[in-house]
């Protein structure tokens, strides 16, 4: 008979959660929007301490309007994070803009400033174009066109924040805003502020997979009153004030219903407990590792620098075989798929991504190495001593 599944990162409800979809139900307020949205948009407002906060159908959803409501056009040079999920960079093409991939920095394996800023410079210097639009006529050359740089993209992955301080002062240097994709990073800080309102703007993602769930969801901040206000219309399919309807804008299917609201307002009553689970995961993992470390092995897990909180949404390390005895993560995946654990790879960089590998890349390789060489492993927060004991067995039989 199979062990039980270990997942990656499950759901994980709390006490009331059930009680305000069971509110939404009794007083029917089952379509979009209504009370509980109001209210999980106060609640996000009031954890992360910024003005505005628009509940949206996905993460992908507020990373969309995000680049809508910073005129990001055809043409367009965004500057994202080449270490992240798919999603990260969908929006970019979803306007015809051109993302300009940017390699990692070793230290929190986020945006790298250095690699971000050259990417910048070349830009204006004329030397990075957007990707030509169709075929050229046989013999012809295609055409090409110097592409504005419109906006900065960084990504806090796997909950661990980005080098805001000199990402912010770049960006303010050449006057671009930055949307910070915060998708993993809910409950993380940099020096001391919330991931998500150290931009222009933020996402979150309530997806199943994390921190807290609305079983699917999102969310755009700002402290700009007029943007939210501005995505909430363009959320609604753009209905214009006017007694039928009426649209004078083209417009998205993007609110979160009442319903899934409801369960964001009983899944940030546990945010913190939340964090300080996943935290506690990762400290395990430290001190597991740091034992093997002392017998020769050479496990390194993602720095959190001087400065940053994460929430560990995910804890992820990286091994070089050659530094480990031969020991890969790929042979430790394997071992937890025998035994019913789910873990898997770092993301697979963008710019290597077959839809994305025609796009420029700024970088010397970071993200790929990391990539070849990292591993997620168990992180949920609802896992208990005896998931970690399979886990640990797991591990220690690769390691022997």
């Amino acid at each position: 008979m199979a062990s039980e599944k270990i997942w990656l990162s499950s759901p994980h409800m709390g006490n009331n959660e059930q009680k305000f979809v069971s509110e939404a139900f009794d007083t029917n307020w089952i379509a979009p929007l209504g009370p509980h949205v109001n209210n999980f948009e106060a609640d996000l407002q009031s954890y992360n301490k910024i003005d505005h906060a628009a509940a949206l159908s996905s993460g992908t959803a507020a990373l969309h309007l995000a680049l809508i409501l910073n005129d990001v056009e055809p043409g367009d040079l965004v500057f994202v994070q080449s270490f992240t999920f798919s999603a990260t960079v969908n929006p970019i093409i979803y306007q015809g803009a051109t993302p300009v991939f940017i390699d990692s920095e070793k230290d929190s394996w986020n945006m790298c400033p250095i690699h971000l800023e050259n990417a910048i410079s070349s830009a204006l210097k004329g030397e990075i174009h957007p990707r030509p639009v169709g075929t050229p006529a046989s013999g012809e050359q295609p055409q090409t066109t110097i592409g504005k740089p419109k906006c900065i993209m960084p990504v806090h992955l796997y909950g661990m924040p980005a080098n805001m301080e000199a990402i912010m002062a770049i960006a303010k240097k050449y006057n671009l805003p930055v949307i910070e994709d915060a998708a993993e990073s809910l409950g993380s800080t940099y020096q001391g502020v919330a991931t998500g309102t150290l931009g222009d703007m933020g996402v979150y993602s309530f997806n199943g997979n994390k921190i807290i769930t609305t079983s699917g969801g999102g969310a755009l901040v700002s402290n700009d009153k007029g943007q939210i206000e501005k995505a909430r219309f363009l959320a609604t399919q753009a209905r214009d004030a006017a007694p039928h309807y009426q649209h004078s804008h083209i417009g998205y299917n993007y609110r979160m219903s009442n319903v899934l609201a409801g369960i964001g307002r009983g899944q940030m009553q546990v945010l913190d407990e939340r964090v300080a689970q996943r935290r506690a995961n990762y400290f395990k993992y430290k001190e597991y590792f740091e034992a093997k470390n002392k017998e020769g092995y050479n496990v390194k897990l993602q720095n959190e620098p001087k400065g940053s909180f994460s929430n560990r949404w995910l804890t992820a390390i990286e091994m070089n075989p050659n530094e480990n005895k031969g020991v890969s993560t790929l042979n430790i995946m394997d071992a937890f798929a025998q035994d019913n654990i789910e873990s898997r790879p770092l993301w697979k960089p963008m710019h290597l991504q077959p839809i994305f590998e025609r796009y420029p890349f700024v970088g010397d390789g970071t993200c790929q190495r990391l990539f070849e060489t990292g591993l997620c492993l168990p992180s949920g927060s609802s896992l208990s001593d005896k998931d970690f004991e399979r886990i640990v067995a797991v591990l220690d039989s690769c390691f022997q």
